[in-house]
């Protein structure tokens, strides 16, 4: 045990005790011999011939074989006109690969190997302490490091060690000193590993040239406590030590790299996978180095499976190419699938070990195309597959589900699958990619632990929030009525629905303005941003918003007027903008063609986006601002971005990946990340942190797997019963032969609502019309995409595929014979003129006080506490309010239309409840909350109608408006359902005719019987 403060002479003795165990040439201890004291040593190197020579005579090798490998490798030991770098890398190459020698003129090379990397008490290991080395000419100064560590005579870690009491930083900076020029840089170009230690704080270690904040701490549980002792043993035990420099040392675009400990044990992990045959899901916090743990696993793969083949698979064409990057700067040759048919070509092409593609080439998502794809492939158009696949998949959570995954199955039947992922798997994506890939791989690697190890940093919030208000609403309504003349009330709801949104209040040109003057305001005081060093992200809710901000920065005088970038997935198609001139104004997609051709020209957008990334990255002084709104939100490592402003609605896996990127290091002046959040999503992103620096995700295990796919099948025939039994219901009401004249007769009012006394009534079949039609569709697509797991035969399958292929014609063509289709694209000038004119925003004001509060301590300390302290009903009320921000309310309020039609006549009315929603008499979250629940029990409740006392919930005042105000019957209706409604009872014929049955005895006429029925089934109180 150490002493605190004792010498480090004592604590290098130890150390040396701990690696040889005693004094003596004899391997002891940990495995090492002890080489002696060479401080007063003549000819010290970073290669002892005299050690390195016996070695390779005792592996079989001839005398004069050895003497060429000896000389080929000290050459590749020079440093003469090359960088410490290229030294080092060359040197690596040779060390781990072996060097060919050929023993005479037209004789075969023999490959001599230097280390016997799989056995590695087969080698000559030697600690050797105080080893003087003469610096490179007569104006370098000597040194001495305290202790080397030679295998076989070749000099691959150093280590420095301080008393306990002297940082271990001060080793650190010593070991740089050493590698400059001016010292001993020569000797380094051998040097796998350098390490520097105190008794306080371990070891610390790094490969060469590493800056001191990139050092790195060992992680792994001991029974050791003394943490130099424990870091000594785990780190330079012979096989560890080996392992690390061979399959865990990588060099990276002109940077060397060791693993990290999250990294070593992750891939060890999924060795034990891979070498069973089994897949699984890599989680591995983001920013903490996936891709890397990518590279090491294909090249262990490579070489430990002869006929082993890596195919990488993204879903990002930025990540495709940042994986393409990683292993090509790694050594890695890497064919880059540039369409389906070239991936297609190089699965059947063994010289190609390790491919990359988009996960969209294995087939459009369009109806039709894949299965063409997989059809080719089977009628063995294109080569079979050749050599053991291995697949990796990015983003697991995202590409892993559906018809991409059965695709890719397909193309490589007898692949093994590994997913990785920067989050856990939240609970609705648990089923799919335990099936897909099965469970975890290893343990799972957490945000707040990669905070603690200094791997990635800390984030810092702030809410801000822009107020909005009404400015003429006589206007509005004027506005509205005049361009909707002649809609039916069903189109004009359509068109409120698709209007009468949060987000396109939100997205008001006035209120994008103050957003803009925020971030230009922080580029001028916020130190970081202003000092040009860091740079920053907006993410907008909306292509056309991404170009309004475009717009606004560009003419703002600011600057960000030229030092902005749009990045988004639009490309300009003629395509695009064709159908889209109605004569009556420019249409959003004519908008966002006219931004980008004014912006681009003729560049192309891909190489305007190359060069705005490459600025922001490398030059993030000439490009401090990048508009985004889906791309570059996951797998986009640029540290320099400090600052996220966020103005788009999101949760879950994308709202954490989008706040992580600005969690990267980069450099002394960056001390956290920082999220501005103008949309309210702190409870969004503390769940989204809470969840993954949790335990609750881990415990998925094999057994999760097993019955998935049997219960999913099950439950989808379930379902497609049920709406067929719906649309079958439905149709029962119009009478023989069914033929076009009786459809329309049953459902529309072909001479128009005025004259039709039953049009309230045929209104309602419309609106279960459309909704019945839709459901069959969908559940007869989900049978379609896994047809061989369905319990239905092909004829029933037949069947169904007519039936709901008919079911679509007879909406569409209710719809626009009613009048209820609605012609979007005619009224999209005049509503954003209306959005643009009347909703206008004040100053932006600063409503959270928890900038100087980190973000995982306000998890720990703020959420969970807060949550348990609640009752289980208000917490439950808590979460229904969260989710109602999140699925916006406005489109809760528009639902009740056709359930309760008496609501929201006027579209002033309308959008002055949207703007109310977001003004904060006290800004508190809580209290923001609560107003947002209660604007939703307003809503439900009838907004704002007087009641009698004994209708209470939002189901019987629905009842009460539609029954004429009957109280007695409301409360019997109420009575009954409650009694007589089955559970599931929506969407299945027999339990729905029972609730028919209860309804009879109180309801004579059978229209209102069948217009309560349809409130009943939209109040989901019943």
């Amino acid at each position: 045990m150490s002493t605190i403060g004792e010498a480090e002479r004592k604590a290098q003795n130890r150390v040396i005790e701990l690696l040889s165990e005693h004094r003596t040439d004899a391997p002891g201890g940990l495995g090492w011999r002890y080489l002696g004291d060479w401080q007063k040593r003549e000819g010290n190197a970073n290669i002892e011939e005299d050690l390195l020579r016996p070695w390779l005579l005792s592996r079989g090798y001839a005398p004069e074989i050895v003497t060429q490998a000896i000389t080929l490798l000290k050459r590749e030991a020079r440093m003469e006109g090359t960088k410490l770098y290229e030294a080092n890398h060359g040197f690596y190459e040779m060390l781990r690969y072996g060097v060919p020698v050929a023993p005479g003129p037209g004789e075969a090379p023999v490959t001599v190997r230097f280390v016997d990397w799989g056995d590695p008490a087969a080698n000559d290991l030697g600690v050797a302490e105080e080893v003087a080395i003469k610096g490179k000419d007569a104006k370098s100064w000597n040194k001495r490091p305290d202790l080397v560590l030679y295998v076989n005579g070749i000099a691959l870690g150093v280590v420095e060690l301080k008393k306990s009491t002297v940082g271990v930083g001060e080793g650190i900076r010593q070991t740089l000193d050493n590698q400059r020029p001016e010292f001993i840089r020569h000797f380094f170009t051998t040097v796998q590993i350098t390490f520097a230690g105190n008794d306080s704080e371990g070891l610390r270690y790094a490969p060469i040239q590493t800056p001191q904040p990139y050092w790195l701490a060992w992680k792994e549980e001991s029974e050791i406590s003394a943490r130099l002792d424990r870091d000594v043993t785990q780190m330079m035990s012979p096989a560890r030590f080996l392992e690390l420099v061979h399959d865990f040392t990588l060099f990276d675009a002109g940077i060397k790299k060791i693993a990290r400990p999250n990294q070593y044990f992750a891939v060890k992990a999924a060795q034990d996978r891979v070498s069973a045959k089994e897949g699984g899901i890599i989680w591995q916090t983001q920013g903490s180095g996936k891709s890397l743990i990518m590279v090491m696993l294909a090249r262990w793969i490579r070489e430990a499976f002869p006929d082993g083949r890596i195919l990488v698979v993204t879903d990002r064409k930025e990540l495709d190419g940042q994986i393409e990057e990683v292993f090509g700067n790694t050594g890695e040759k890497v064919r880059r699938a540039r369409s389906g048919n070239d991936l297609m070509a190089a699965r059947a092409d063994p010289t190609d070990r390790v491919i990359c593609s988009l996960v969209h080439k294995f087939g459009k998502r369009e109806e039709g195309e894949m299965e063409s794809l997989i059809s080719e492939i089977q009628n063995a158009n294109i080569g079979a597959p050749i050599g053991e696949f291995f697949v990796f998949i990015d983003e697991a959570h995202r590409t892993q589900s559906g018809k991409l995954a059965k695709a890719m199955r397909k193309v490589l039947p007898e692949a093994m699958f590994v997913g990785f992922t920067g989050t856990p798997l939240l609970r609705s994506d648990k089923g799919t990619s335990l099936e897909t890939f099965g469970p975890y791989i290893g343990k799972p690697y957490r945000f707040d632990e990669a905070v603690e190890d200094g791997v990635v940093l800390d984030l810092r919030y702030e809410a801000r929030d822009i107020d909005q208000r009404i400015s003429a609403p006589d206007k509005i309504d004027a506005w509205f009525e005049a361009k909707t003349k002649g809609l039916t009330p069903i189109a004009k709801a359509a068109l409120k629905q698709r209007w009468g949104t949060l987000q396109r209040v939100l997205s008001s040109r006035d209120r994008l303005e103050q957003i803009a003057n925020d971030i230009i305001m922080d580029m001028e005081m916020k130190p970081r941003l202003k000092a040009g060093m860091g740079n920053a992200m907006l993410v907008a809710g909306s292509i056309p918003e991404a170009c309004k901000f475009f717009e606004i920065f560009k003419k703002s005088g600011s600057v960000l007027a030229d030092k902005c970038a749009i990045v988004t997935s639009y490309k300009r198609a003629a395509p695009e903008i064709t159908g889209e001139e109605t004569g009556m104004g420019e249409t959003e997609k004519q908008y966002v063609h006219r931004v980008y051709t004014d912006l681009l020209g003729e560049t192309s957008e891909e190489d305007y986006e190359e060069e705005a990334l490459r600025l922001f990255k490398k030059e993030p002084g000439r490009m401090k601002l990048l508009i985004v709104v889906s791309r570059l939100l996951t797998g986009f490592d640029a540290p320099t971005a400090t600052y996220i402003y966020i103005d788009k609605q999101m949760r879950d896996h994308g709202l954490f990946q989008a706040i992580c990127r600005v969690n990267r290091l980069d450099g002394d002046d960056k001390d956290f990340g920082y999220i501005v959040d103008y949309k309210d999503l702190f409870r969004n992103i503390e769940s989204a942190v809470d969840d993954y620096t949790s335990e609750a995700f881990d415990a998925f295990d094999k057994e999760d797997v097993e019955g998935l796919i049997t219960d999913r099948a099950e439950q989808a025939d379930q379902d497609l019963r049920a709406a067929r039994d719906a649309w079958l219901g439905l149709m029962d009401g119009v009478e023989q032969p069914k033929s076009d004249d009786e459809i329309f007769a049953y459902f529309s009012s072909p001479q128009g609502i005025e004259n039709d006394p039953d049009a309230e009534e045929k209104a309602r079949r419309r609106q279960a019309l459309y909704k019945i039609s839709g459901r069959y569709a969908r559940a007869y697509a989900n049978i379609a995409a896994e047809p061989e797991d369905s319990g239905f035969n092909d004829l029933e399958l037949d069947e169904f595929r007519r039936e709901v292929e008919r079911a679509i014609g007879i909406r569409d063509a209710v719809r626009l014979h009613s009048g209820d289709a609605v012609d979007m694209k005619l009224y999209e000038p005049a509503m954003r003129h209306l959005i643009d004119n009347y909703i206008r925003a004040d100053d932006s004001e600063t409503i959270s006080h928890l900038d100087d509060i980190s973000l995982i301590d306000l998890v720990v300390s703020k959420g969970a506490a807060v949550e348990d302290d609640l009752p289980a009903a208000s917490r439950r009320k808590r979460e229904n309010v969260a989710e109602a921000i999140e699925n916006n309310v406005r489109k809760l309020i528009i639902e009740e239309m056709p359930v309760n039609p008496r609501f929201y006549e006027k579209m002033s009315e309308l959008l002055t409840d949207l703007v109310r929603q977001r003004r904060a008499e006290a800004i508190e979250y809580a209290e923001y909350l609560e107003r947002i629940a209660a604007l939703v029990r307003d809503v439900k409740a009838g907004h704002g109608r007087e009641y009698p006392e004994t209708i209470t919930s939002p189901g019987k005042k629905a009842l009460y408006d539609n029954l004429g105000g009957d109280e007695a019957l409301t409360l019997e209706v109420d009575r009954i359902v409650r009694e007589t409604a089955p559970f599931g009872w929506r969407g299945s014929a027999m339990k729905e005719r029972k609730v028919r049955r209860g309804l009879e005895q109180v309801l004579d006429d059978p229209d209102t019987l069948e217009r309560v029925f349809e409130i009943l089934k939209n109040q989901h109180e019943y």
